[in-house]
């Protein structure tokens, strides 16, 4: 029988759970909130950690000139085009804040350098206020948002990314790496001298960088791992003891150094993982990819999204087997995202038993012609929206809401759950 039909009929079999539709209400001391935004031009992840810790985790933004912007394979800029996708990222961080317009971020991650995870310049990037960077992705961000703590997978190893040879080699990079990193660091250095910003790259293994800061003593169960950053991975024993991928000088691309997190809370468990990669050009595991390592260090886990974004290089059959979640999120921008052999390998018994739902904040009307209409409303539970899931104090249950990503006002489109933390 074909691999889609057996898809097809395999998710015919799987029983979902779903309640009531409430709307989403404000945060309260105690609860864990991760919304994945959606604005059709990257990543993008706002979090209120039980004690009210802010967190970001990337704030994409693709250029509005490439031609690729508006093909009927990327998403359409959500939920309108009245402001940059960051813009539309300030507003929703505003919205559902604990403190609305007069909060800080505690921290904001970027797990790569790349346009549609920490955005992109280009020559309508407008200028900050003071006309000492360009405003776009996390610049804009910081431009409108107070940041604390700004952690990255730092810019030195493997490579110097300041260094001569990368700026000559990348000088005609397509999504101009070079200039943004510069208008990104011009940033850092803006803030952290006028406004206390705080600077640091993230440590493989480390669970003190990224804490609860306000009552840390009343939440003992809460942590965030740094699982890997720039290609050096947890082993999964001693706080900081990591393996290195990568050798000094050895430059795989962005994607295989992006910072993993693992969050946990009681017996919640959630990963995210950027774009790391799992797969051989041939489309077989790699054992000696991020992916292969990262799986058995992190374990299975409640939610994970898709690395990359289930684009064809990512989620092995390993990695899927060592995960097992029973909530998946996909981040979607593109058409690529996410291909059919992933929708596979993730909803498949014979990988790990059980339930699993799958969450999209799009699905491309290319993706959906090119995958069949009937095998992507059996995959996912919901195709569009910002997709938020909200944990009880505690951790032992969860909730996931869809929200209107196409309203100014956020409405709650469905509700699923409780889901019961493992």
């Amino acid at each position: 029988m074909p691999r889609h039909i057996l898809l097809v009929v395999g998710l015919c079999l799987v029983h979902h759970i779903s309640t009531a539709q409430p709307a989403f209400s404000p945060w309260q001391e105690g609860w864990l909130d991760i919304h994945h935004v959606s604005t059709g031009r990257g990543n993008a992840a706002f979090c209120v950690l039980p004690d009210g810790t802010t967190l970001v985790i990337d704030a994409g933004e693709t250029s509005e000139l490439h031609s690729r912007t508006h093909s009927p394979r990327q998403s359409a800029l959500r939920p309108d085009t009245t402001r940059t996708a960051a813009e539309w990222l300030v507003d929703y961080i505003r919205q559902f804040h604990p403190k609305g317009d007069k909060g800080q971020l505690d921290y904001a991650v970027v797990t790569h350098f790349h346009d549609d995870h920490f955005g992109e310049w280009d020559a309508d990037c407008l200028p900050s206020r003071t006309d000492t960077y360009c405003l776009t992705g996390i610049t804009t961000v910081g431009e409108h948002i107070p940041v604390r703590n700004l952690l990255d997978r730092g810019w030195l190893f493997p490579i110097d990314l300041r260094g001569p040879a990368f700026a000559e080699e990348y000088k005609d990079d397509t999504y101009h790496i070079v200039q943004t990193l510069r208008e990104y660091w011009a940033f850092i250095r803006y803030h952290a001298a006028r406004n206390g910003l705080r600077y640091d790259s993230i440590r493989a293994g480390a669970r003190d960088q990224i804490v609860l800061r306000y009552r840390p003593g009343a939440y003992p169960n809460f942590h965030v791992r740094n699982i890997a950053a720039s290609g050096r991975i947890w082993t999964g024993y001693a706080d900081g003891d990591y393996l290195t991928l990568y050798p000094a000088g050895q430059y795989p691309g962005e994607n295989p150094l992006s910072v993993c997190l693992k969050i946990t809370y009681g017996p919640f468990d959630y990963f995210t993982g950027g774009d790391i990669p799992g797969l051989t050009d041939w489309g077989e595991t790699d054992l000696n990819s991020p992916e292969a390592h990262i799986g058995p260090v992190v374990g299975p886990v409640d939610v994970a999204t898709l690395n990359h974004h289930g684009y064809r290089d990512a989620l092995s059959a390993f990695f899927v087997r060592c995960l097992r979640p029973r909530v998946w999120i996909n981040q979607v921008w593109s058409s690529d995202h996410p291909v059919l052999d992933v929708l596979a390998r993730i909803h498949s018994k014979r990988l790990y038993p059980g339930e699993r739902d799958l969450f999209a904040t799009d699905i491309v009307e290319a993706n959906r012609n090119a995958i069949g209409a009937d095998i992507v409303e059996h995959a996912f539970r919901s195709q569009h929206g910002h997709i938020v899931v909200r944990v009880e104090p505690g951790g032992k249950r969860y909730w996931v809401y869809v929200l209107n990503d196409f309203s100014r006002k956020r409405e709650t489109l469905a509700v699923f759950g409780p889901y019961e933390a493992r």
